[in-house]
């Protein structure tokens, strides 16, 4: 792992310690614990959160206090370091409302450095693509001043067409690229659009060439 530092330090590429557990919106303590270990290391220029509230399993019934507590787990790991806190976020965080009554994705870019928006679609651009899924969380970024990338997924999810339309998994690797290099080409005079993001590794290279 050191020597993926040197080397990514040496292109000017950050690394960022991912970390994924919804059950940190219910014991911060132990988030915290995991950032200071990971910085600690010396191997990460910052974090990035993948904490999803809507899994939370109170999500459904007491969706204020969820939000909450996220939004509390974002202060405490931003205030505990001054180190990149970037976060993936909901492409619909436009609709979900906090207590105070501002929207959760501006809540959130308001807290962070950066935000990845999931918006998992196979289509570039027109009804229900990447960046019209995105047009929100862009707005919202711009209008804080916040970094925004776009995510596309390439694992399996599903074989029914809603599924299907939601990953680029069964596609070639080149119909990837074409469809990030249209987002690109879509966004590239958007004030707040940082680039595009693939989840996962394994699931891109796994697509046939």
């Amino acid at each position: 792992m050191r020597e993926v530092h040197d080397l990514a330090s040496a292109r000017g590429v950050r690394i960022a310690a991912l970390g994924s557990a919804t059950e940190w919106i219910d014991d911060p303590r132990a988030a915290l614990a995991w950032q200071a270990d990971a910085l600690a290391t010396g191997l990460f220029d910052g974090v990035h959160l993948d904490v999803e509230p809507w899994l939370h399993p109170a999500w459904d019934r007491d969706r204020a206090r969820v939000v909450v507590g996220y939004l509390h787990l974002l202060d405490l790991l931003a205030e505990a370091s001054v180190r990149r806190l970037e976060v993936d976020v909901a492409w619909w965080g436009h609709e979900v409302a906090t207590p105070g009554g501002v929207p959760l994705d501006r809540a959130v870019a308001q807290r962070v450095d950066a935000t990845t928006a999931m918006v998992y679609r196979d289509t570039a651009t027109g009804p229900d693509s990447v960046t019209d899924l995105g047009r929100h969380v862009l707005a919202t970024a711009a209008a804080t001043g916040t970094p925004c990338r776009l995510a596309v997924e390439t694992r399996f999810v599903g074989t029914d067409p809603a599924s299907r339309r939601q990953s680029f998994w069964g596609r070639d690797q080149r119909v990837l690229h074409q469809a990030l290099a249209a987002v690109d080409v879509a966004l590239r005079d958007h004030p707040s659009y940082a680039g595009t993001a693939v989840h996962d590794h394994r699931g891109w290279t796994d697509l046939p060439r």
